[in-house]
């Protein structure tokens, strides 16, 4: 790092590594129920965004001191655990539509630090490293979003509405916690 971090950006990257961490689990939770229901498509859908969102909490670790990582990542893991394997019980297009939900936040979530980057400034390497990481979950989002395949029923809409709400409960407490 060539400057230190402002307390912004490490309540930021806080709230970024809980949030890689919890997406690991989400991708853990959907391949356990998915082993159990025999389902290789989400299997596959589930290593392969599992391994982009491992890349990302491997890169903001290395961000982020220890001892300013959050510490209620076992409560993230577990939360990130059952938003992938509770959908996964009611088949893909819940999958699909919990992780279109997730990454609509955590794409809106990059995109206020890339704009206070871009602003502010901050350390070199950071933000190309943010703008990747939205980009992969641009991607995520946009793909599941298209396996959807039909407008949502209420019970689902009120399911992702709820995840989203959580994703943004979670990064205010992580940024404190």
């Amino acid at each position: 790092m060539s400057q230190p971090l402002s307390d912004y950006l490490l309540r930021e990257l806080r709230s970024d590594h809980a949030g890689e961490t919890g997406a690991v689990y989400i991708y853990k939770g959907i391949k356990t129920v998915a082993k159990w229901r025999k389902d290789t498509e989400l299997i596959a859908f589930a290593d392969a965004h599992g391994a982009t969102e491992a890349d990302h909490l491997r890169e903001v670790s290395e961000w982020l001191p220890a001892p300013q990582r959050s510490l209620l990542l076992g409560p993230w893991r577990l939360a990130g655990w059952l938003t992938g394997a509770l959908p996964c019980l009611f088949g893909r297009r819940a999958v699909y539509a919990t992780i279109a939900a997730v990454e609509t936040f955590v794409d809106q979530h990059y995109q206020q630090q890339i704009d206070h980057l871009r602003g502010s400034g901050g350390p070199e390497g950071l933000l190309p490293l943010l703008v990747r990481c939205q980009a992969d979950e641009q991607h995520h989002r946009d793909e599941s979003a298209a396996l959807v395949d039909a407008p949502p029923g209420m019970l689902l809409r009120t399911w992702c509405w709820t995840v989203g709400w959580g994703s943004s409960a979670a990064v205010v407490l992580a940024r404190r916690v």
